[in-house]
C-alpha cells in the first residue's frame, strides 16, 4: 500500500489480500496499490485508454510467482464507503475481491453473470458488504469501474 488511508490498517488489508487470494484460488503474490485519483486516472489512461479515475484496476502478471497487481483509488473507496454506510476498510476489501477475480480471469463485461455470482458468494463468505458488480448494475457510478 502506497497511500495511507485514515482508518485503514495496512496489516489488516495485507492479511485480507492473502485470505482473498486463497478464496479465489490464485497462486502467486498479489500486490495492492492504494493511490490518489490522479495516479489511478493516469494508470487508467495509460492501460485502458480511459482518461478518468476509476475505483479498481487489475493487472495480471506476465511472469511466474506473481498473480498480478491491483490498483485502488483511495479517494473513491473513501467516498463509496461514506455513501454506502460502511467503513473504508470494508470498501477497500470489496474492491480487492473484485480485483482478485479479474486477476483470476473473470470478466463481468462478457461472462453472462458468472463473475457477479462468484463475487456475491465470496463477499458473503468473507463477511463483506454488497458486491461491486451488483451495486454498479443497480445505479450508475460517477467514477466508472475497471
Amino acid at each position: 500500500m502506497r497511500k495511507a488511508i485514515s482508518g485503514v490498517d495496512r496489516a489488516d488489508v495485507e492479511r485480507f489480500v492473502e485470505r482473498g487470494r486463497r478464496a479465489v484460488g490464485l497462486r502467486g503474490e498479489v500486490n495492492v496499490l492504494l493511490a490518489r485519483n490522479a495516479e489511478i486516472r493516469r494508470l487508467n489512461r495509460d492501460f485502458r485508454r480511459q482518461d478518468k479515475p476509476t475505483d479498481v484496476l487489475s493487472f495480471p502478471a506476465v511472469t511466474g510467482g506473481v498473480a498480478g497487481d491491483i490498483a485502488i483509488s483511495a479517494d473513491i473507496a473513501r467516498s463509496n464507503a461514506r455513501q454506502l454506510g460502511h467503513s473504508t476498510t470494508e470498501e477497500v476489501k470489496v474492491l480487492i475481491v473484485h480485483g482478485l477475480l479479474h486477476l483470476a480471469g473473470y470478466d463481468h463485461e462478457n461472462d453472462s453473470g458468472q463473475m457477479r455470482r462468484k463475487e456475491d458468494r465470496l463477499r458473503r463468505s468473507l463477511g463483506l458488504p454488497g458486491a461491486l458488480i451488483a451495486r454498479t448494475q443497480r445505479a450508475p457510478r460517477k467514477a466508472g469501474s475497471r
